[in-house]
């Protein structure tokens, strides 16, 4: 059956087959028929039906069709309208009086599906009886929908089948189209005047907001089945979400099916009144005080270009109004009487989250404000109650008028009041947004004495309301990890992988060669056992004779057949898989000449084998030292200012380990600090090449492009990086100043909002931690206190057994305690270091200041103080410091510290700063007793190795040299490197200690042979000792390091001008033959 001429848009089909479990009045016979409506309009009714009194069904078998305009209005009506279906009983006539009916039950049928992509759907539905039940009862029997296999004999159903002859939606249309549903909860801690008597009429309690339709038109959302509440208890957790339009449906199809409302924290929605302060109050209004409850939720369809125009009115105005009113009488009621609207209030609600990448849901409460009309020039309940009288149906418009969405009138009006309300209330604090408006409510004759005596009830009562708003796709679509790592490949290539090492036939050669070097080692431990270690000079024997005796020893041991043994392995491998040879030789001739070239090529890898191990002592003094060690010591060069040491380790790192990424990232830290930012940018895409996901190296690319401007970049790196590690806080914070440069104020507000959440999510984490481990330490506390009381009542006893020595043990029990108890109040009384508290931008500058990108670090400090509200902080000040430390703004660097001692005078890592401020100004004596501070402060240095080395130096540049070498000594045992063992050793000598001096200059030597003051000061100790020809070498080891110490250079020169004259004086002394022959020689040894 078609009930619709109208031949434009889509046609759709309802088919109702069969009717289940239906009970009629009388139990042996039961005709029915159906009707079906949609949108107040009537689209059929079946014929009359016999019910089946054994299985109690009816077979329908009724169709029913009308086309549905293909505009993006009525695409909106379909998203939240139902199609009714009513089943209704024909009661038998009595005494030919016309027929009478009754209604057996009502089942609504959801279109919303259309709107998905779906052409037909099939749908058993719940026919709903028309008697009035309570919400509880309601709210059970619409959650039995779920199970109506299992409950088939109680619950009547309809089985409805919908289709449609065409996508309502093209592919492209679905794709470009959003769904936006809005859902109004509750409104909670109501003014006092709403408790009061007011008459015999009801209150309605209507919330109303406008939202884009299309490019052009808007839709104004209805709720005005709101119902008051007394408090006493909270709302039901998991309680069911309601539909629209009630007034046309029966209590039970109020709800809608298999949609509940989730418990959710406070600190996670996404309004106002979240913080800790508002907490209590908000569960005290949650909890005792009465509310006004909707629960409603409806769906608003938006094509392509109200999905457009929505993304716009977001970022233009973030806060949309909602409209809040309680009135006795309708809208039409109030247009037709010119009246004012009746506790006009308003919540501005923040939906600029919806423009966050991957976003589509806000929820939160809002403060309801008193509706001002200077402040907003149009109202959207003032346009509904004008239509509503227009329509010239005042009692059909108040009874449907809240399940009418209406396209919006005076848009161009509209939009800019609603801009300068937002504007306004834009201006207020995001937490108390506050609208100073004061607005004389006209209210009805009932309402006029009850409110006119109070002004802005919704200011002193706090009201707030809780509003949620999803769409069913994002605004703005996240970047997937996929395309983030196929853009990052794009801009950094990935590294081809390294070789999987040597083939078959040059790992053969590889173990001929290790197996000479190993014969070769023995060979020589042989002849030592026969010579001696000087067996090379002897000229007892020929050194014909020596090999001749070699031979026999080697036989007689047995030791040549075992080298014999072990070396035929490595051969036959050779010819297997170098020479590629398994086949046995046809003729004697081949034989022969594969013998002669596989002899020419063994002596030829013998020699190579035998090359390479004489050599290998050239690098020895380098492959000792540790991938950590080399690490340090390149730090340490950048510290002291050797940035050609400091390369020179990066680049023995990177040889010894050319796949860890880290070490190329701390290369290209270096060159940031050098200020080589093309070298430093090279690096750090060397280490994301060689590791896609090395999350620091992403954050500095990111770094570089954005002081280069190119933003672009710096957003795929920064966004790759949060998502590899989604609890950086640094990641999110500098994501969040990337956006800030561009004045990309809402994606720049979502990266700091995640970053703030990420750090106190790992405050939380720390704090859990420090809780078990103080109450590990109290329990463990506990049981030393028990075992304690258990030894100390064993001793009493005993000691109670003799007399003589009764009170002495007390006596010396109180004394100890006596004197156990000052020591324990003197820890507890002394000041400890102030913690420096943490923000993301305070975390973010650390990272940025250690790897020496100060441009940077200097716009996070900016937001720094920007976000405290120009309080300076302890630790804003100390990062400052760091950071004109860096730039070498001294003077700046101790008057920021000098502040932030203010606060923290016990802390050592400023009183480090401060020292090193000094000592780089030349202000010796200052920077001595600042170091010495920061050593002996009770809070331990994060880091004392450069502290150690600078104020050793002060010690020895003062003479001081037995603090120097206590100062050195506790260098070389936390951090020990080439500079502090040469720092012992230089405070040795000073002392006189030679032999010490000369092993800490050893030392120093291991682990950095080409220092050349180490060399020199070797070469003095062995002038001094008597040994001049090592000393003239370590001086050319010196002269060839470049030595410019000038001091050490005319210390040498003065030692040798010494030692020549005491030399000359003892060769004159004696005989003047001698003498001259003795003097001979020293000046062959001297020059």
């Amino acid at each position: 059956m078609d009930t619709s001429e109208n031949t434009t848009g889509t046609k759709m089909t309802l088919k109702i087959s069969r009717g289940n479990n239906l009970q009629g009045k009388k139990a042996d016979s039961c005709q029915t028929f159906l009707r079906v409506e949609f949108d107040g309009t009537v689209l059929g009714e079946s014929d009359k039906k016999q019910v089946d009194p054994v299985e109690k069904c009816v077979d329908f078998d009724f169709t029913c069709s009308f086309h549905c305009p293909n505009d993006a209005r009525a695409l909106s009506d379909i998203s939240h309208k139902p199609i009714i279906l009513t089943v209704t009983e024909l009661l038998p006539e009595e005494k030919k009086v016309e027929a009478r009916t009754a209604v057996l039950g009502q089942a609504v049928v959801d279109l919303l599906p259309l709107l998905q992509g779906q052409c037909t759907f099939l749908s058993t539905v719940a026919l709903n009886p028309v008697t009035r039940s309570s919400a509880k009862e309601i709210q059970n029997s619409s959650s039995k929908q779920r199970l109506i296999k299992d409950f088939k004999p109680q619950l009547s159903t309809l089985e409805v089948c919908v289709s449609v002859s065409d996508l309502v939606l093209s592919e492209a249309e679905l794709s470009a189209s959003n769904l936006l549903t809005v859902t109004v909860e509750t409104a909670y801690s109501l003014p006092e005047s709403w408790m009061l008597p007011s008459g015999p009429a009801p209150f309605t309690y209507t919330a109303a907001l406008e939202v884009p339709l299309t490019a052009e038109k808007d839709q104004v959302l209805l709720f005005c089945e709101g119902q008051f509440k007394a408090g006493g208890h909270r709302e039901e957790k998991g309680r069911q979400r309601k539909r629209p339009h009630q007034a046309l449906l029966v209590p039970g199809n109020h709800f809608l099916p298999d949609a509940f409302f989730q418990a959710e924290p406070i600190y996670e929605e996404d309004g106002e009144l979240t913080g800790l302060e508002d907490q209590e109050f908000r569960n005290e209004a949650e909890t005792t005080k009465s509310r006004v409850s909707w629960d409603t939720e409806m769906h608003c369809f938006l094509d392509a270009g109200g999905t457009t125009r929505l993304r716009q009115t977001i970022a233009e105005n973030r806060l949309w109004p909602v409209e809040i009113m309680r009135s006795s009488a309708s809208l039409a009621k109030i247009a037709e009487e010119n009246l004012e609207i009746p506790f006009h209030g308003v919540a501005f609600v923040d939906v600029g989250r919806l423009l966050y990448p991957g976003v589509s849901h806000v929820r939160g409460a809002y403060s309801i404000h008193p509706f001002s009309e200077a402040k907003r020039s149009v109202s959207v309940l003032k346009e509904q109650a004008r239509d509503a009288a227009d329509l010239g149906k005042p009692r059909a418009v108040s009874a449907a008028g809240s399940n009418k969405g209406k396209a919006g009138k005076h848009l161009d009006g509209n939009n800019k009041g609603a801009r300068d309300s937002k504007e306004a209330a834009k201006k207020q604090p995001h937490n108390q947004s506050r609208i100073a408006s004061s607005v004389t409510d006209s209210l009805t004759e009932h309402e006029l004495p009850h409110v006119n005596t109070e002004r802005n009830t919704y200011v002193e009562a706090r009201t707030y309301i809780i509003i949620e708003i999803a769409l069913e796709k994002p605004l703005v679509p996240k970047t997937s990890p996929e395309e983030l790592a196929r853009r990052v490949k794009e801009l950094i290539p990935p590294r081809p992988p390294l070789p999987a090492g040597p083939c078959r036939a040059e790992r053969a050669v590889l173990d001929f060669r290790r197996q000479i070097g190993n014969m070769e080692t023995m060979v020589f431990e042989q002849c030592n056992e026969l010579f001696g270690t000087r067996w090379e000079d002897s000229v007892d024997c020929s050194w014909k004779q020596k090999q001749t005796e070699l031979r026999g020893a080697l036989n007689v041991s047995g030791r040549y057949f075992t080298y014999k043994e072990q070396l035929k392995h490595a051969v036959v491998r050779i010819v297997r898989d170098k020479m590629q040879h398994t086949e046995p030789f046809g003729n004697p001739q081949e034989l022969q000449a594969f013998v002669s070239k596989l002899y020419v090529y063994l002596v030829e890898e013998m020699h190579i084998a035998v090359n390479e191990t004489s050599s290998d002592d050239v690098s020895n003094e380098e492959i000792h030292l540790s991938v950590s060690q080399l690490r340090h010591f390149a730090r340490e060069a950048n510290l002291t200012g050797d940035y050609q040491q400091a390369v020179r380790y990066y680049q023995e790192l990177v040889v010894r380990q050319p796949s860890e990424p880290s070490h190329k990232f701390e290369w290209g830290s270096h060159y940031v600090l050098t200020g080589d930012y093309m070298r430093a940018k090279e690096c750090f895409h060397d280490a994301v090449s060689i590791q896609q996901a090395h999350q620091p190296s992403l954050m500095m690319c990111g770094v570089l492009a954005m002081m280069f401007e190119h933003y672009k970049e710096a957003q795929t790196f920064l966004e790759r990086a949060t998502q590899i590690d989604p609890t950086s806080v640094v990641a999110w914070t500098l994501l969040g100043l990337l956006h800030e440069s561009q004045n990309e104020s809402i994606l720049a507000e979502r990266s700091l909002l995640e970053a703030q959440r990420q750090l106190r999510a790992k405050e939380a984490k720390e704090q859990t931690q420090r809780e078990e481990v103080k109450k590990d330490k109290e329990k463990d506390k506990e049981e030393t206190n028990e075992k304690e009381q258990q030894e100390n009542e064993e001793k009493s006893s005993l000691a109670c057994q003799s007399p003589t020595v009764d009170q002495n043990p007390k006596c010396a029990d109180q004394d100890a305690g006596a004197q156990e108890k000052p020591p324990a109040q003197s820890v507890s009384s002394r000041s400890a270091p102030s913690k420096v508290s943490s923000t993301i931008y305070t975390e973010t500058v650390q990272f940025l200041l250690q790897n020496n990108a100060l441009q940077i670090a200097e716009q996070a400090l900016s937001q720094e103080l920007l976000w405290s509200l120009g309080d300076r902080s302890v630790s804003y000040r100390l990062h400052l410091a760091m950071l004109q430390l860096l730039r070498a703004d001294y003077c700046s660097a101790v008057a920021s510290l000098r502040e932030a001692m203010l606060n923290s005078n016990q802390d050592a890592d400023v009183w480090a700063l401060l020292g090193h401020c000094h000592y780089l100004q030349g202000a010796i004596s200052d920077a001595q007793e600042s170091y010495e501070r920061s050593l002996n402060s009770l809070q331990q240095l994060s880091d004392s190795h450069l502290v150690l080395l600078r104020l050793g130096s002060i010690y020895l540049k003062q003479r001081k040299f037995e603090k120097a070498k206590v100062v050195y000594l506790q260098a070389c045992e936390r951090s020990p490197s080439c500079l502090t063992w040469l720092g012992l050793g230089t405070a040795f000598y000073r002392l006189d200690e030679l032999s010490l001096a000369e092993e800490a200059f050893t030392n120093a030597n291991h682990l950095n042979n080409q220092n050349a003051e180490v060399w020199a000061y070797l070469s003095l100790i062995c002038l001094r000792s008597g040994r001049h020809k090592e000393a003239e070498q370590f001086y050319k080891y010196a002269t060839r390091f470049n030595l410019q110490n000038e001091s050490l250079l005319k210390e040498f020169s003065e030692l040798q001008d010494q030692l020549l004259v005491s030399r000359l004086d003892s060769c004159f002394g004696a005989s003047s033959e001698a003498g001259c022959k003795y003097a001979n020689t020293v000046y062959e040894d001297i020059f």
